[in-house]
C-alpha cells in the first residue's frame, strides 16, 4: 500500500498522496439485435431454413453493433488516453528539478541527494529527497521533498481534491491555501509550531495536478537542527520559493 498523503516531510520526507482510480469506466460498446426486416439482398419469403436465417441474422447485428462501437471510439477517443500535457517522468528528478529560489537562504548544495523512479503502464513516478544548508553548516538546516506523478490510467482529480483541498479536516493545525495561476489546481498546506520560541518546526507543501499529472514540493525544518545563531526563513518567504520552483520545475519537465 502507498504511504497515507501528508504535508511533513523531516527528516525522510513522505511520499505525497498517489492517485485510486475515481475514474468511471467506458461502457461496453451498445448490443443490437436483428434488424426489422431482411438486410438488402436477403431472399425473401420462406426460402432457407429457420437455423441459416437465424445465423444470418446474428451475422448482420454483430457487424451494425461493432460499426456502431468503432464510431464512437472515433468520436470520444480511445478508453485510458490520459491526459499528461506533455510531462515526462526523469530517471533523477533531483538533476531535473529547480530548487534554485533557495539557494540565496541555502547556498550549500546536497553531496548525496536521495531519488528513486518508477515506470509502470499505470503509472510514471520520479521522487527526490535533499538536504538543505546555510554556510558553515555540517548538517542539513532544512529539507525538500519533490515528487512526479504521471497518472496514466485513471484520472486524479477527484481524490487530488478531496485530499489537499480538506487536508486541514484530516490533519489538526494547517492551513490550506488554494494558488491560482499553477497548474488546473494547486493547494498550499503549511504550519508553524514556532512561535518566536527556540523549538517547534515549519512545514509547507505545494500540491500541483495539471491534467494527469500531479507534483509536490515540500519544506521542513525544526529550530532545534539550527545553530543558536541562526534563524530559518519566515514562512511567507518559504512558500512564495515553492511557487517559483514548482513553476519553473514543470516547465523544465514538458518534453
Amino acid at each position: 500500500m502507498p504511504p497515507q498523503p501528508t504535508a511533513y516531510s523531516y527528516p525522510n520526507p513522505q511520499s505525497p498522496p498517489q492517485a485510486n482510480p475515481y475514474a468511471q469506466p467506458y461502457g461496453a460498446p451498445a448490443q443490437f439485435g436483428p434488424p426489422p426486416g431482411p438486410p438488402p439482398g436477403a431472399p425473401s419469403g420462406g426460402g432457407g431454413t429457420a437455423a441459416g436465417r437465424a445465423v444470418l441474422w446474428a451475422v448482420v447485428g454483430a457487424v451494425v453493433a461493432s460499426a456502431a462501437w468503432a464510431a464512437g471510439v472515433f468520436l470520444i477517443g480511445a478508453p485510458g488516453d490520459a491526459d499528461l500535457r506533455g510531462y515526462s517522468a526523469p530517471a533523477d528528478l533531483c538533476a531535473r528539478a529547480d530548487y534554485s529560489a533557495f539557494q540565496d537562504e541555502y547556498p550549500s548544495a546536497d553531496s548525496s541527494p536521495t531519488h528513486s523512479s518508477l515506470k509502470d503502464p499505470a503509472l510514471h513516478e520520479s521522487y527526490c529527497s535533499l538536504g538543505l544548508k546555510k554556510p558553515g553548516s555540517s548538517y542539513a538546516d532544512a529539507y525538500l521533498s519533490l515528487q512526479l506523478d504521471l497518472h496514466r490510467k485513471t484520472d486524479p482529480a477527484p481524490e487530488f481534491t478531496a485530499t489537499w483541498k480538506n487536508y486541514d479536516d484530516s490533519h489538526t493545525g494547517y492551513d490550506v491555501r488554494s494558488v491560482a495561476g499553477i497548474g488546473d489546481e494547486a493547494y498550499l498546506v503549511s504550519r508553524d509550531t514556532t512561535s518566536g520560541s527556540s523549538s517547534g518546526s515549519r512545514f509547507a507543501t505545494l500540491a500541483v495536478r495539471d491534467g494527469w499529472t500531479t507534483y509536490i514540493m515540500g519544506y521542513s525544518v525544526y529550530l532545534t537542527s539550527y545553530a543558536s545563531d541562526k534563524k530559518p526563513p519566515a514562512l511567507d518567504d518559504v512558500t512564495d520559493w515553492l511557487k517559483t520552483d514548482t513553476k519553473a520545475t514543470l516547465k523544465r519537465l514538458k518534453d
